[in-house]
Protein backbone atom coordinates (compact mmCIF):
# COMPACT_ATOMS: atom_id res chain seq x y z
CA UNK A 1 0.00 0.00 0.00
CA UNK A 2 1.13 3.55 -0.61
CA UNK A 3 -0.30 4.84 2.68
CA UNK A 4 -0.92 2.96 5.88
CA UNK A 5 -4.58 2.85 6.91
CA UNK A 6 -5.89 4.61 9.99
CA UNK A 7 -6.42 2.54 13.13
CA UNK A 8 -9.12 3.71 15.51
CA UNK A 9 -10.78 2.17 18.61
CA UNK A 10 -14.36 1.10 17.95
CA UNK A 11 -16.20 0.42 21.18
CA UNK A 12 -14.70 -1.63 23.99
CA UNK A 13 -14.10 -4.68 21.83
CA UNK A 14 -13.25 -3.44 18.34
CA UNK A 15 -10.67 -1.75 16.15
CA UNK A 16 -11.49 0.08 12.93
CA UNK A 17 -8.96 -0.17 10.10
CA UNK A 18 -9.85 2.61 7.65
CA UNK A 19 -8.23 2.69 4.21
CA UNK A 20 -9.88 5.89 3.02
CA UNK A 21 -12.49 8.45 4.04
CA UNK A 22 -13.65 8.58 0.41
CA UNK A 23 -15.18 5.64 -1.42
CA UNK A 24 -13.02 4.53 -4.35
CA UNK A 25 -12.66 1.16 -6.02
CA UNK A 26 -9.05 0.96 -4.81
CA UNK A 27 -9.97 1.67 -1.18
CA UNK A 28 -12.81 -0.84 -1.33
CA UNK A 29 -10.50 -3.49 -2.82
CA UNK A 30 -7.94 -2.82 -0.07
CA UNK A 31 -10.58 -3.22 2.63
CA UNK A 32 -11.93 -6.47 1.18
CA UNK A 33 -8.43 -7.93 0.80
CA UNK A 34 -7.41 -6.94 4.33
CA UNK A 35 -10.58 -8.48 5.75
CA UNK A 36 -9.58 -11.78 4.15
CA UNK A 37 -6.00 -11.39 5.39
CA UNK A 38 -7.09 -10.87 9.01
CA UNK A 39 -9.57 -13.74 8.82
CA UNK A 40 -6.92 -16.08 7.40
CA UNK A 41 -4.42 -15.08 10.12
CA UNK A 42 -6.57 -16.65 12.83
CA UNK A 43 -5.56 -14.12 15.49
CA UNK A 44 -6.19 -15.33 19.03
CA UNK A 45 -9.18 -13.64 20.62
CA UNK A 46 -10.60 -12.18 17.40
CA UNK A 47 -14.35 -12.73 17.26
CA UNK A 48 -15.33 -10.87 14.08
CA UNK A 49 -13.77 -9.47 10.93
CA UNK A 50 -16.23 -7.41 8.89
CA UNK A 51 -15.66 -5.03 5.99
CA UNK A 52 -17.63 -1.95 5.02
CA UNK A 53 -17.10 0.30 2.00
CA UNK A 54 -13.54 1.40 2.84
CA UNK A 55 -12.78 -0.06 6.27
CA UNK A 56 -12.57 -3.24 8.32
CA UNK A 57 -13.81 -3.83 11.84
CA UNK A 58 -11.77 -6.30 13.87
CA UNK A 59 -13.73 -7.40 16.93
CA UNK A 60 -12.10 -9.17 19.85
CA UNK A 61 -13.01 -10.81 23.15
CA UNK A 62 -11.50 -8.76 26.02
CA UNK A 63 -11.52 -11.91 28.17
CA UNK A 64 -9.09 -13.61 25.77
CA UNK A 65 -6.90 -10.73 24.57
CA UNK A 66 -6.56 -6.94 24.77
CA UNK A 67 -6.56 -3.94 22.47
CA UNK A 68 -2.78 -3.52 22.60
CA UNK A 69 -2.12 -7.10 21.45
CA UNK A 70 -4.69 -6.97 18.65
CA UNK A 71 -3.45 -3.57 17.48
CA UNK A 72 0.12 -4.89 17.34
CA UNK A 73 -1.03 -7.93 15.37
CA UNK A 74 -2.97 -5.72 12.93
CA UNK A 75 0.06 -3.51 12.38
CA UNK A 76 2.15 -6.59 11.59
CA UNK A 77 -0.43 -7.68 9.03
CA UNK A 78 -0.51 -4.20 7.51
CA UNK A 79 3.27 -4.34 7.05
CA UNK A 80 2.88 -7.44 4.87
CA UNK A 81 -0.34 -6.35 3.14
CA UNK A 82 0.20 -6.25 -0.62
CA UNK A 83 -1.77 -4.78 -3.51
CA UNK A 84 -4.86 -6.97 -3.79
CA UNK A 85 -6.04 -8.84 -6.85
CA UNK A 86 -9.13 -6.79 -7.69
CA UNK A 87 -10.49 -9.26 -10.23
CA UNK A 88 -13.86 -10.68 -9.13
CA UNK A 89 -13.99 -14.33 -8.15
CA UNK A 90 -17.53 -14.74 -9.44
CA UNK A 91 -19.75 -13.02 -12.01
CA UNK A 92 -23.51 -13.00 -11.51
CA UNK A 93 -25.83 -12.32 -14.45
CA UNK A 94 -29.28 -11.30 -13.23
CA UNK A 95 -32.42 -10.48 -15.26
CA UNK A 96 -34.15 -7.20 -14.41
CA UNK A 97 -37.37 -5.66 -15.69
CA UNK A 98 -37.37 -1.91 -16.33
CA UNK A 99 -40.96 -1.39 -17.50
CA UNK A 100 -42.97 1.37 -15.76
CA UNK A 101 -44.86 -1.16 -13.62
CA UNK A 102 -41.61 -2.45 -12.16
CA UNK A 103 -39.49 0.70 -12.37
CA UNK A 104 -41.72 3.53 -11.13
CA UNK A 105 -38.85 5.97 -10.47
CA UNK A 106 -36.60 5.15 -13.41
CA UNK A 107 -37.52 8.31 -15.34
CA UNK A 108 -36.92 10.48 -12.27
CA UNK A 109 -33.54 8.89 -11.54
CA UNK A 110 -32.52 9.10 -15.21
CA UNK A 111 -33.39 12.82 -15.32
CA UNK A 112 -31.26 13.46 -12.23
CA UNK A 113 -28.40 11.60 -13.95
CA UNK A 114 -28.89 13.66 -17.13
CA UNK A 115 -29.89 10.76 -19.39
CA UNK A 116 -33.07 9.36 -20.90
CA UNK A 117 -34.69 6.25 -19.40
CA UNK A 118 -33.47 4.16 -22.35
CA UNK A 119 -29.94 5.51 -21.89
CA UNK A 120 -30.18 4.77 -18.18
CA UNK A 121 -31.11 1.14 -18.83
CA UNK A 122 -28.28 0.83 -21.35
CA UNK A 123 -25.74 2.21 -18.87
CA UNK A 124 -26.97 0.09 -15.97
CA UNK A 125 -26.80 -3.11 -18.02
CA UNK A 126 -23.63 -2.30 -19.99
CA UNK A 127 -21.16 -2.86 -17.19
CA UNK A 128 -20.66 -5.26 -14.32
CA UNK A 129 -20.76 -3.62 -10.93
CA UNK A 130 -18.98 -4.99 -7.89
CA UNK A 131 -20.38 -5.98 -4.51
CA UNK A 132 -18.60 -3.33 -2.46
CA UNK A 133 -20.38 -4.13 0.81
CA UNK A 134 -23.21 -6.16 2.31
CA UNK A 135 -25.39 -4.62 4.97
CA UNK A 136 -28.52 -2.91 6.28
CA UNK A 137 -30.44 -6.17 5.79
CA UNK A 138 -29.18 -9.78 5.63
CA UNK A 139 -27.36 -10.40 2.36
CA UNK A 140 -28.25 -7.01 0.90
CA UNK A 141 -25.54 -5.86 -1.54
CA UNK A 142 -24.26 -2.39 -2.30
CA UNK A 143 -23.10 -2.46 -5.93
CA UNK A 144 -20.78 0.09 -7.50
CA UNK A 145 -19.67 2.18 -9.00
CA UNK A 146 -21.84 3.66 -11.74
CA UNK A 147 -20.47 6.51 -13.93
CA UNK A 148 -19.95 9.89 -12.27
CA UNK A 149 -23.21 11.40 -13.50
CA UNK A 150 -25.05 8.78 -11.44
CA UNK A 151 -23.94 10.53 -8.26
CA UNK A 152 -27.56 11.42 -7.59
CA UNK A 153 -28.89 12.15 -4.09
CA UNK A 154 -31.29 10.08 -2.11
CA UNK A 155 -34.87 11.24 -1.86
CA UNK A 156 -35.80 13.90 0.67
CA UNK A 157 -38.50 11.58 2.04
CA UNK A 158 -39.00 7.85 2.47
CA UNK A 159 -40.92 5.51 0.22
CA UNK A 160 -43.11 3.50 2.59
CA UNK A 161 -42.10 0.12 1.22
CA UNK A 162 -40.37 -1.48 -1.72
CA UNK A 163 -40.70 -5.17 -2.56
CA UNK A 164 -37.98 -7.76 -2.18
CA UNK A 165 -35.86 -7.91 -5.31
CA UNK A 166 -36.33 -4.22 -6.17
CA UNK A 167 -33.38 -2.63 -7.95
CA UNK A 168 -32.74 0.81 -6.48
CA UNK A 169 -30.12 3.52 -6.93
CA UNK A 170 -28.41 6.54 -5.35
CA UNK A 171 -24.89 7.99 -5.05
CA UNK A 172 -23.44 5.92 -7.94
CA UNK A 173 -24.59 2.67 -6.37
CA UNK A 174 -27.22 0.01 -6.98
CA UNK A 175 -28.91 -2.22 -4.42
CA UNK A 176 -31.04 -5.34 -4.77
CA UNK A 177 -33.57 -5.04 -1.96
CA UNK A 178 -33.42 -7.95 0.49
CA UNK A 179 -36.93 -7.69 1.96
CA UNK A 180 -40.04 -5.55 1.83
CA UNK A 181 -38.96 -2.34 3.60
CA UNK A 182 -39.02 1.47 3.36
CA UNK A 183 -36.19 3.36 1.69
CA UNK A 184 -34.96 6.76 0.59
CA UNK A 185 -33.42 5.32 -2.60
CA UNK A 186 -35.21 5.35 -5.96
CA UNK A 187 -36.88 2.26 -7.43
CA UNK A 188 -35.57 1.86 -11.00
CA UNK A 189 -36.14 -1.82 -11.80
CA UNK A 190 -37.20 -5.17 -10.43
CA UNK A 191 -35.56 -8.56 -10.15
CA UNK A 192 -36.88 -11.86 -8.82
CA UNK A 193 -33.51 -12.57 -7.22
CA UNK A 194 -33.33 -13.42 -3.52
CA UNK A 195 -30.11 -12.11 -2.00
CA UNK A 196 -30.92 -13.83 1.31
CA UNK A 197 -32.09 -17.44 1.46
CA UNK A 198 -31.96 -18.58 5.09
CA UNK A 199 -33.20 -22.05 4.22
CA UNK A 200 -30.01 -22.83 2.27
CA UNK A 201 -26.49 -23.82 3.34
CA UNK A 202 -25.17 -20.45 2.08
CA UNK A 203 -27.85 -17.90 3.06
CA UNK A 204 -26.05 -14.90 1.52
CA UNK A 205 -26.00 -15.18 -2.26
CA UNK A 206 -23.17 -12.68 -2.71
CA UNK A 207 -19.68 -12.27 -1.32
CA UNK A 208 -18.06 -8.83 -1.24
CA UNK A 209 -15.96 -8.54 -4.39
CA UNK A 210 -18.37 -10.51 -6.59
CA UNK A 211 -19.31 -8.89 -9.91
CA UNK A 212 -22.95 -8.41 -10.87
CA UNK A 213 -24.29 -7.63 -14.35
CA UNK A 214 -27.96 -7.02 -15.06
CA UNK A 215 -29.68 -7.68 -18.35
CA UNK A 216 -33.05 -6.24 -19.30
CA UNK A 217 -36.05 -8.50 -19.83
CA UNK A 218 -39.60 -7.76 -20.96
CA UNK A 219 -42.71 -7.93 -18.79
CA UNK A 220 -43.59 -11.28 -20.36
CA UNK A 221 -40.14 -12.71 -19.73
CA UNK A 222 -40.18 -11.42 -16.18
CA UNK A 223 -43.55 -13.04 -15.51
CA UNK A 224 -42.08 -16.36 -16.62
CA UNK A 225 -39.01 -15.89 -14.43
CA UNK A 226 -41.15 -15.16 -11.38
CA UNK A 227 -43.21 -18.28 -12.04
CA UNK A 228 -40.13 -20.50 -11.66
CA UNK A 229 -38.78 -20.03 -8.11
CA UNK A 230 -36.20 -22.79 -8.54
CA UNK A 231 -33.96 -20.55 -10.68
CA UNK A 232 -33.63 -17.75 -8.09
CA UNK A 233 -34.79 -15.09 -10.47
CA UNK A 234 -33.14 -16.60 -13.52
CA UNK A 235 -29.68 -15.70 -12.21
CA UNK A 236 -26.53 -17.37 -13.48
CA UNK A 237 -23.24 -17.45 -11.59
CA UNK A 238 -19.87 -17.97 -13.29
CA UNK A 239 -16.76 -18.75 -11.24
CA UNK A 240 -13.91 -16.66 -12.68
CA UNK A 241 -10.98 -17.67 -10.47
Amino acid sequence: MNTDPELRPLGVDGILVRFSRVLTEEANAQALAFRDQVADAGLAGVTEVASSLTSVRVGFDPAQTNRHAITAAIRSLIATHTTPDTRPRRLWRIPACFSPEYAPQLAEAAALAGVTPDQAIAEITAQATRVIAIGFAPGQPYLGMLPDHWDIPRQSSLTDSLPRGALITAVRQLIIWAADAPTGWRHIGQTAFRVYRPETATPFAFDPGDAVQFHAVSDTEFTGIKANPDTNGGAQCEVLR
